[in-house]
């Protein structure tokens, strides 16, 4: 099958690799639609690892992932499903294979709906992974939330917290195109931390009641403080970032953690014990026509763009939010 590989930093070619060997329990997909996450750039396509660590698994880093399954030893899922899938992991977590490549073998299946394109439904993988952290912030009718970071998963905090009612929603970002995509998601205000001071700007945009709740979703490696700073006395922070080991050690303000009591819950679907059921209810709420994840992408690309479109996410360029890219396109 073709494939790509991460063979240096920043670096993905073309090459061609086996196809994959189906085992009990999994199903082989023939992948039709992808999409680059945060994680896969900053985490593994712009690091310099050690040369002996290159190249990676073919098919990497790449985990958002939708197709038809061609073959099935599961029997909870027949040929012809349409599905998103997640990779399968090996001790340690990491992923045996990825979605830059013609087909996946895997046992983590989420069913998508028989109508519309596959690139209409994988935006559910990145949203769904957001109502797993999302679910910790209990009801949102009394509370008043701000978000950390607008990219697509600081967006999809923003869709969910206020389709669910929150009292304000507030968006901070650096971007202003990030900051005008999330009132299309419904923030009830936004703050650009490049310009403003967000201390003053968040009291003013809440009339002074300040935020009950702060998700970091910045990818920041001092966020978790800034979202500790933000948050009211005995609020909720709510961590999503992951900031990759290569990132100079944060010192954690942990005076002004205990002064003002607040709970920080860290969250990350990918880890828990069911890393599928947050993106079926994703799918589900879509299908029924509650939240539309699909509105985050911005940008699509074929296959022989794909060193084109990873470039093109990591230095966010051309006001990218998300990218769907056509394996067989």
């Amino acid at each position: 099958m073709k494939t790509y590989q991460l063979t240096g930093p920043r670096k993905l070619e073309a090459t061609d690799a086996p196809d994959p060997t189906v085992n009990d329990g999994q199903v082989l997909l023939e992948i039709e639609h992808v999409s680059i996450c945060g994680s896969d750039t900053h985490l593994r396509y712009e690091p310099v690892f050690a040369e002996e660590q290159y190249p990676f698994t073919p098919g990497m880093p790449c985990h958002e992932i939708a197709g038809t399954i061609v073959e099935s030893k599961n029997p909870a899922y027949a040929v012809g499903q349409r599905a998103i899938v997640l990779t399968d992991r090996v001790m340690g977590g990491e992923a045996t294979s990825g979605g830059l490549a013609e087909l996946i073998a895997t046992s983590r299946v989420i069913p998508i709906p028989d109508y519309g394109g596959t690139d209409e439904w994988i935006m559910c993988q990145p949203s769904g992974t957001v109502l797993y952290s999302a679910r910790r912030w209990g009801t949102t009718d009394d509370k008043r939330i701000a978000v950390l970071g607008q990219g697509a998963i600081g967006l999809s905090f923003t869709m969910i917290a206020a389709n669910q009612g929150a009292q304000e929603v507030i968006a901070i970002d650096l971007e202003d195109y990030r900051l005008a995509k999330s009132e299309e998601f419904g923030a009830t205000g936004t703050i650009n931390a490049d310009r403003e001071n967000v201390v003053e700007a968040l009291a003013e945009a809440t009339g002074g009641q300040g935020v009950d709740v702060v998700v970091d979703a910045s990818g920041d490696p001092d966020g978790i403080n800034q979202a500790v700073n933000l948050v009211n006395p005995r609020g909720l922070v709510v961590g999503f970032s992951l900031v990759s080991s290569q990132t100079e050690t944060t010192v954690f303000r942990h005076q002004e953690w205990m002064r003002k009591e607040v709970q920080v819950i860290p969250t990350g679907s990918a880890g828990s014990e069911d890393a599928t059921s947050c993106i079926a209810d994703m799918v589900a709420l879509r299908d029924r026509g509650w939240m539309d994840p699909s509105r985050l992408t911005t940008h699509t690309h074929g296959w022989d763009e794909i060193p084109e479109a990873y470039e093109m996410y990591a230095d966010r360029k051309d006001g990218i939010i998300k990218t769907v890219i056509s394996v067989k396109g």
